[in-house]
C-alpha cells in the first residue's frame, strides 16, 4: 500500500457495495489533503490504463493535474457500475458517489478524488450535470440490458460518452454549443466502435448494444451471438454497424480544426484510434463473435507518432 493510500485513514470498515472494489475507492471517513488527493488521482491514471499516459503527453503540463482528476471520476465512477458484479449493489454505491459528487459542489468532499476535483471544478466554472450524467448511463446498465433502435442507442451515448468531451473542451477552455455538437459526434462514434469492439465481452456481461431492430432486420438470432457464430448474415450487419459509426466520426472531425493544437493533437489521436477499431473489425471479415479485434502495437505507435509529428509542426 503507497503512503498516500495509507494515509487516507479510512476509519469506518466499507459497506458490502464497496468491500468488492478496491479497498482505496472507499469513501474515507475524514478527507485528505490536497495534496494527497492530487498524488491519488494520479496513481489512479498510472495504475489503471496504460494508454492515458500516452494521451497526456501532448497535454500542456498546466492542465495535465485536472485531466487527471476527471480522469479518476470517470474511472471510479464506471466501475462501481460495471465491476461490482450485483446491480443493487451498484446503484446504492452511485447514489453514495453522487452525494459525495454534490458535497464537492457544497465544498465538503471526503473521498480524494472530489477533493481533488472541486480545485478543477472551481478552476473551469464546470457545471455539476457534466459529472453527473455519467452516472444515469451507469445506473442505467444495472436494468437496461438491450436496446430496440439505433436511436435508444444514441440516446444512452448521450450520458456514456458525450460528458467525457464536454469536461476535456471546459478544460481547455470551450465552452459553446457548436463545439459541444461536434465533440458530441467524435465521442459517440468512440462508444459506438467500442460496441462494436466488444460485442462478445458485452454479451457475456448480459448487454447487447447490437440494435435489437438490427438483428431483426438481418436475421440474426440472438443464438448466434450465444454461440459465437459469425455467420453472413452476422457479418452484413456488423459492416452495416461500422460504416455507420464511421459517419459518426466523419460529423465530428470538423472539431480538430476549430481548437488549439494541443486539444488537436489529442483529438486526432483519439478520433484515429477509434477508426483503427472499425478497420481492425473489417480486417478479420466483420467476425467479432468470439475473436475481439485489437490494433496491433506497430499500429498503435504509428498513431502516436503521427500524432507527435503533429504536435511540433
Amino acid at each position: 500500500m503507497s503512503p498516500v493510500t495509507s494515509d487516507l485513514q479510512f476509519g469506518q470498515p466499507p459497506a458490502t457495495g464497496w468491500s468488492r472494489l478496491p479497498a482505496e475507492y472507499a469513501i474515507p471517513q475524514f478527507a485528505p489533503s490536497l495534496e494527497e488527493s492530487r498524488e491519488y488521482c494520479c496513481r489512479l491514471a498510472r495504475t489503471h490504463y496504460e494508454n492515458f499516459s500516452v494521451a497526456t503527453w501532448f497535454l500542456p503540463a498546466k492542465l495535465r493535474q485536472d485531466f487527471l482528476n476527471v480522469y479518476a471520476y470517470c474511472r471510479i465512477s464506471d466501475d462501481l457500475g460495471d465491476e461490482v458484479g450485483d446491480p443493487a449493489a451498484s446503484l446504492a454505491l452511485l447514489d453514495e458517489w453522487k452525494a459525495e459528487l454534490d458535497a464537492c459542489y457544497a465544498g465538503t468532499p471526503r473521498h480524494p478524488v472530489f477533493v481533488a476535483l472541486s480545485e478543477t471544478v472551481r478552476k473551469f466554472d464546470i457545471p455539476e450535470h457534466e459529472f453527473s450524467d455519467l452516472l444515469i448511463a451507469f445506473r442505467q446498465d444495472q436494468t437496461v440490458t438491450r436496446f430496440e433502435t439505433f436511436n435508444d442507442v444514441l440516446a444512452y451515448c448521450r450520458y456514456s460518452a458525450n460528458p467525457v468531451g464536454h469536461l476535456v473542451l471546459y478544460l481547455c477552455g470551450y465552452r459553446d454549443a457548436e463545439r459541444q455538437l461536434l465533440s458530441d459526434y467524435t465521442c459517440t462514434a468512440l462508444q459506438l466502435a467500442n460496441f462494436w469492439q466488444d460485442v462478445s465481452v458485452d454479451y457475456e456481461k448480459g448487454r447487447i448494444y447490437l440494435p435489437l431492430e438490427d438483428l431483426r432486420k438481418y436475421s440474426v438470432p440472438e443464438e448466434d451471438l450465444t454461440q459465437n457464430r459469425n455467420t453472413p448474415a452476422f457479418r452484413e450487419m456488423m459492416k452495416f454497424q461500422v460504416e455507420r459509426a464511421r459517419q459518426w466520426f466523419d460529423r465530428g472531425l470538423p472539431l480538430v480544426g476549430k481548437v488549439d493544437k494541443d486539444l488537436a493533437v489529442d483529438l486526432e489521436l483519439f478520433s484515429r484510434g477509434g477508426q483503427e477499431i472499425l478497420n481492425a473489425i473489417e480486417r478479420q471479415g466483420f467476425a467479432v463473435l468470439g475473436r475481439r479485434p485489437v490494433i496491433s502495437k506497430p499500429r498503435k505507435l504509428a498513431l502516436v507518432a503521427r500524432a507527435a509529428l503533429r504536435r511540433f509542426l
